[in-house]
């Protein structure tokens, strides 16, 4: 089951954890003290940082547990500056908003089919409910989690204090790669659920093994090459009877905000889902990283999708 939810609501920083080198765990409870929104394995919240600024988190901690939110971010020095606030300024008790939580990676354990996990750096994040789901239904499991060293892979020690034969760690600094076509190679067949660098993900994508069957999260915008229709092209928007163009080098996002209507939104680049809208009638060129090329058309990502042809109609 998938949950959904672009409600905002004000949350408190409870604790600040250090899970890794550069990698810090907020705790975020409800100011009202009433229960926050049922979530399930792979959702995500965005978390709305003073001026503005928005970044999508996923949530690492305990389902049952509807008190508090647990996220993990990761300091990225060459980033938009997002993560360097939370670790420099975001102190306990501050309080600031959240929209979610939202599922484009929805997991549900099957007690007879083996799942291979495999995580790389702060991927690591939305597969730790995942790993509790699995086992719990009696799932058989494994988990392959690679990193840069032992000391910048959170919440490693758990994991390997708790499922020491299930976990395969891969420290680059100790000289250990992973290797996907080894996996595969070894027999490592089942569902493969991975998250991590587009790189890692690229080559989970790239196997080709029997019994393979992968489902994959990715916190890095596609490549894309041109656009299947180059020409502008006309949108409807159904609930307000509005139709608008689309110029080329132009999102429909853009330009739907641009007339005034008002649509929920968050990276813009085409991994978090938040800007996800139905689509009545038309052709769509998938060019995000949630539903993905060849993904059915009965919705989009408005931020980097586009037409495949000359019109499309809106839920909007």
């Amino acid at each position: 089951m998938s949950v959904f939810s672009d409600i905002q609501r004000p949350v408190v920083v409870q604790a600040r954890t250090v899970v890794a080198d550069g990698v810090l765990a907020l705790d975020l409870a409800p100011t009202n003290g009433r229960p926050l929104p049922p979530w399930t394995p792979g959702s995500h919240i965005d978390l709305l940082l003073p001026g503005g600024a928005e970044r999508q988190y996923s949530l690492c901690g305990d389902p049952a547990d509807r008190s508090t939110y647990r996220v993990a971010v990761l300091r990225e020095p060459a980033g938009r500056g997002g993560s360097a606030y939370v670790h420099d300024r975001l102190a306990v008790g501050d309080t600031l908003r959240l929209r979610g939580p939202r599922n484009h990676f929805a997991f549900e354990p099957v007690g007879d089919e083996p799942t291979v996990f495999v995580a790389g750096g702060i991927g690591i994040t939305p597969l730790l409910a995942m790993l509790a789901a699995a086992d719990a239904a009696g799932t058989s499991w494994s988990l392959h989690y690679a990193g840069r060293s032992r000391a910048t892979m959170a919440f490693l020690d758990e994991l390997v204090e708790a499922h020491a034969e299930r976990v395969h760690v891969y420290a680059g600094d100790e000289g250990r790669r992973l290797s996907v076509a080894s996996l595969a190679q070894g027999g490592e067949a089942g569902r493969v659920v991975c998250c991590g660098p587009r790189r890692l993900i690229e080559a989970v994508d790239a196997i080709d093994a029997p019994g393979w069957t992968v489902h994959a999260e990715r916190f890095e915008a596609r490549e894309f090459g041109p656009p299947v229709w180059s020409e502008p092209f006309e949108i409807e928007l159904a609930l307000s009877g509005s139709v608008l163009t689309v110029p080329p080098g132009e999102s429909i996002l853009d330009v739907v905000e641009g007339s005034g209507a008002v649509v929920v939104s968050s990276c813009r680049v085409g991994t978090c889902g938040s800007c996800e809208t139905p689509v009545l009638q038309g052709a769509v060129e998938h060019r995000d990283s949630v539903i993905g090329p060849g993904g059915a058309s009965q919705t989009m990502m408005i931020c980097v999708s586009r037409a495949a042809g000359p019109t499309l109609v809106l839920e909007l």
